[in-house]
């Protein structure tokens, strides 16, 4: 029996060509018995006038499943909120990478069907926590899926700071900034920075700099468990940002502390049972695939 009985559908409205992927996905939903409910501004792009819907997630909406229709940058926008409520998500690719969607558009009734009814896989992606200390208050915080970028906003000057984990000093730098990023994330701004590529199941952290300046100054893995701070520099005088997953900004000040560590609960990503991410970073980053068998054995 599938667990799956009470779906939340959340679309990215800014694609014109989600509405008749919508309809499809409704229509498939409510005819095979679920209780389809909508996100208010996905709604209007719905024809149907029966599903209930919602301004906000929360737990008195005793959701099963949230089904996000778009791309990465959806995934992430729902998934912050997901995580605090322990609802799994599943996404249908319409955006441009899809390292977190899976479902696609073409087969989409077929490969759902499956997943709905119990074929599919769990991936457990842990979440960032970030703090920013003033005087040793916290001003602000924030969460991150994918990674938390500390940049100079619209200055070209670099920025200076302390950067240390589990308390022990481990450098000092002046660059445009730092990504720190989850397994997750690696493969988005932190990839494009010159970071490695961790695989998800991975409990680790990667920093990446950001044009350092110095060439001894390399991206590092640290424990998953770790205790990150920045410490930046009083003198600095940029309008910095700390922005997080790409898409919430926290404003800071020079002298500010910037704490970052592994929040409590981790996003769970629903992946149709032969999800395999190599194959995912052959498809989407461009790698080789296998040889011709004349050549395998070379």
């Amino acid at each position: 029996m599938t667990p799956f009985k009470r779906i939340a559908l959340v679309a990215n409205v800014e694609l014109a060509e989600i509405a008749n992927l919508l309809n499809r996905l409704c229509c498939f939903l409510e005819k095979d018995g679920y209780s389809v409910l909508s996100e208010k501004r996905t709604s209007y792009l719905i024809d149907s006038k029966n599903i209930p819907i919602f301004d906000h997630l929360d737990k008195s909406l005793n959701l099963d499943l949230i089904i996000v229709v778009g791309g990465d940058g959806s995934m992430l926008s729902v998934g912050r909120s997901a995580a605090d409520l322990n609802i799994p998500l599943l996404g249908v690719n319409r955006g441009r990478l899809g390292f977190l969607t899976d479902i696609l558009p073409d087969d989409m009734e077929v490969q759902l069907k499956r997943v709905l009814s119990g074929n599919y896989i769990i991936s457990n992606r842990f979440l960032l926590d970030i703090s920013l200390l003033r005087n040793g208050t916290k001003v602000s915080s924030g969460e991150a899926i994918n990674d938390v970028v500390l940049h100079p906003g619209s200055s070209l000057r670099m920025m200076e700071f302390e950067l240390y984990i589990d308390k022990k000093f481990v450098y000092s730098q002046r660059s445009d900034g730092l990504i720190v990023s989850t397994p997750t994330g690696s493969t988005a701004y932190a990839l494009s920075g010159g970071g490695p590529i961790l695989h998800p199941n991975l409990d680790a952290i990667v920093l990446v700099p950001m044009n350092a300046h110095t060439l001894s100054s390399r991206p590092i893995v640290v424990a998953g468990n770790s205790d990150i701070e920045i410490k930046l520099a009083s003198r600095n005088e940029l309008s910095s940002m700390i922005t997080c997953d790409g898409q919430n900004d926290l404003s800071h000040q020079p002298g500010d502390v910037i704490h970052i560590q592994k929040k409590n609960n981790p996003l769970r990503l629903i992946h149709q049972e032969d999800n395999s991410f190599y194959a995912t970073c052959r498809t989407k980053l461009g790698w080789g695939s296998h040889l011709g068998s004349s050549n395998r054995n070379r």
